[in-house]
């Protein structure tokens, strides 16, 4: 880092006040408008020649965002003035790394401190390394967008193969209408209830030792249905729990659903692997495995999620909530044998080792960049030193960029 020099923002940028522009005087064209918390618009005028950065003054405070193009930043934020003549893509991914969001400055009116971010001290490179480290966090970043696109995509081919799955089946039957639409002429709708013992659980208080102290039986909580496949529990509880307070024993096999909550978990739904107890917002399915697969059955209420969600919050509730009662009504298709179910689980099966495939991607592609951000930034390693073959799919842009 002998070529590094050590400074501060303020010798270096400049923040300088975004302009107002309400909705209602905007007139759509080619220019982006941004306010604290990224796009929000486009006009027909831009007041700032791009590229460029904007920051978050109020509401989104620290918020970094990039423009490529001239631009209107409007009057909750500040644009960067580079005095210094930096790289600007540098500049944006050291502005991220340094993380502005942390200097709210706390006051009847939180906003974003012009001084606070001028004291800062930073070490900054050579503009030659400036581009080359902007070239390779570019590149990382583009292949976690490349690696999000794959998994939208993949996202949608299952909900797309779920619609024709259960309306339409692989055998290329005739379909009939039913309560829930068509289905293939040889399958019955049926209530969930029928297909196995419905019912919930409950929560041991936490206060009585006894109940958790050297626990030893699974204990599950409505976060382990984005399991899907739940095979590992993260609490346990004792037997005087599962006496005292009443607690289902499940066995593998059944089909578990969130039944409360306000955010995304109410309605999704996992197969258990395991013997189990649940908490008193889970419901379960002990599946009666000589008519159902567990997973078909699965999938099928995968379908049905944002019904379900429907059903919790109606009647103007802000805590949704399911009821056994209505599970035990839920209709759902089925088809005569488990062979044919099978078949579209190993469909449906497949389907979600693509999906997770792309989500183990992004994840990694995301951690790695959050790495290089911090050791490139600090000049912990160079450019240079970087095993490019390492950084596979991207190696190949990372090497052209940094030739």
């Amino acid at each position: 880092m002998n070529d590094w020099r050590e400074t501060t923002l303020g010798d270096e940028i400049e923040l300088a006040y975004g302009k107002s522009l309400p909705a209602h005087a905007r007139e759509v064209g080619q220019f982006g408008v941004f306010g604290s918390n990224g796009l929000v618009g486009a006009h027909i005028e831009a007041c700032v020649k791009g590229p460029g950065i904007v920051i978050g003054r109020k509401g989104s405070v620290g918020a970094v965002t990039y423009s490529t193009d001239a631009f209107w930043p409007i009057d909750t934020t500040y644009f960067v003035i580079n005095k210094g003549g930096h790289d600007w893509r540098f500049l944006f991914h050291l502005l991220r790394h340094i993380d502005l969001t942390g200097l709210n400055s706390h006051s009847a009116v939180p906003g974003l401190n012009r001084e606070d971010v001028y004291s800062i001290s930073a070490k900054l490179p050579l503009r030659d390394e400036q581009k080359n480290i902007a070239s390779v966090l570019d590149c990382v970043e583009n292949s976690i967008r490349i690696e999000r696109a794959a998994l939208e995509n993949a996202q949608e081919l299952k909900r797309a193969a779920m619609r024709e799955l259960f309306t339409r089946g692989l055998r290329g039957e005739p379909q009939k209408d039913t309560e829930i639409g068509p289905v293939p002429e040889s399958w019955d709708v049926v209530p969930l209830g029928s297909l196995g013992k419905i019912g919930n659980g409950s929560t041991p208080k936490k206060t009585v030792a006894a109940y958790w102290s050297g626990g030893t039986f699974p204990w599950l909580t409505s976060a382990k249905v984005y399991d899907r496949e739940i095979e590992v529990a993260d609490q346990f509880v004792t037997d005087v729990a599962l006496a005292e307070c009443h607690l289902p024993r499940i066995q593998p096999g059944a089909v578990l659903m969130a039944i409360t909550g306000q955010g995304k978990t109410l309605g999704h739904c996992a197969v258990l692997r395991i013997e189990a107890s649940i908490s008193q917002h889970i419901a379960y399915l002990q599946t009666n495995t000589e008519r159902a697969e567990p997973g078909f059955i699965r999938g099928f209420l995968e379908t049905q999620y944002e019904h379900l969600r429907q059903v919790a919050s109606g009647g103007g509730s802000t805590k949704g909530a399911l009821t056994c009662a209505f599970l035990k009504s839920l209709p759902v298709p089925l088809p005569p044998t488990l062979d044919e179910q099978r078949e579209i689980v190993t469909v449906l099966d497949a389907l979600d080792r693509k999906i997770g495939l792309h989500q183990q991607k992004r994840a990694v592609l995301e951690e790695l960049f959050q790495s290089l951000l911090h050791k490139l930034m600090t000049g912990e390693i160079r450019v240079a030193d970087l095993d490019l073959s390492a950084l596979s799919p991207a190696s190949t842009q990372l090497e052209e960029a940094t030739a």
